[in-house]
């Protein structure tokens, strides 16, 4: 294989490693037989194994795929990840698992382990995640929380309200109000995405978004009381960023900075 770090690629099979699946196929020679980098089949001795760049180019050199991690499927894999995200963000409203399953060609329960995997968050937390996206810019454009509401896909209120506990972290109507008499603490750290704002209130989280300034947060939130975080705060930032699993490299990177974002929200909403 031309420019082509086997050492590396040994590394990424050796420790299972899903990010590379796709990006090159191994070859075992004792077993005539081709993985995917992630495949839980026993490693083979350093030396009996060799790289190809496609499960094409291994077949050419007289492999046959594994019938257990299925490498040739890697493709249509991401393909249909990729093509449910796209039906995702067209939707104002996001069709259930079994409808968006079976558009990409797939059975419900394998493709939600399949986007999970992808993604780090299931196909419904992709969907809230765009419509509290939704929502936090309508409430700083629309003439009432009402409007906006509607504006961001919200069926009624009640939903709405409900999230605004976890995506606003604070009321609604505060929110329009630049963060009237809230505290928020920050921080910016780093993640394997680029560097992440995490703005924090009592309530949960006002916003978190590949930032690497504050300027953005001091134009939402004139009114609010902004400040560093606090060592306690600033920990469990910190921890849930370590804990986040980092989305597949191959997706777009709008959606994975989404996905990666949706995963440390749920996080911290769940107490981590």
């Amino acid at each position: 294989m031309t420019d082509f770090d086997e050492d590396a690629a040994w590394q990424s099979f050796h420790r299972r490693d899903r990010a590379a699946d796709g990006r090159f196929v191994v070859a075992v020679k004792t077993t005539g037989i081709y993985c995917r980098p992630s495949c839980a089949a026993r490693r083979p001795r350093r030396e009996n194994v060799c790289f190809h760049p496609s499960g094409e180019a291994a077949r050419a050199a007289g492999y046959r795929p594994c019938l257990r991690c299925l490498p040739d499927a890697v493709t249509r894999d991401r393909q249909a990840v990729a093509a449910a995200i796209a039906i995702l963000e067209a939707a104002e409203d996001a069709p259930p698992l079994t409808t968006l399953a079976t558009q990409v060609g797939y059975a419900p329960h394998h493709f939600h382990r399949l986007f999970k995997r992808a993604t780090g968050v299931s196909p419904a937390a992709y969907a809230r995640a765009l419509r509290g996206a939704r929502a936090a810019e309508a409430l700083a454009s629309a003439d009432s929380v009402t409007r906006a509401l509607y504006e961001a896909g919200y069926a009624g209120p009640s939903r709405f309200y409900a999230d605004s506990e976890q995506r606003l972290g604070m009321a609604p109507g505060q929110w329009r109000r630049g963060g009237d008499g809230v505290t928020v603490e920050w921080a910016i750290l780093p993640s394997p995405l680029g560097a992440l704002l995490i703005a924090a209130t009592p309530r949960g989280l006002a916003r978190i978004a590949f930032e690497s300034d504050t300027e953005r947060l001091g134009d939402l939130f004139p009114r609010a009381e902004l400040k560093p975080a606090g060592p306690a705060t600033l920990d469990r930032m910190t921890r849930l960023i370590a804990a986040t699993a980092t989305p597949d490299p191959q997706l777009a990177e709008p959606t994975r900075h989404t996905a990666f974002v949706e995963a440390v929200l749920r996080a911290w909403v769940s107490g981590g």
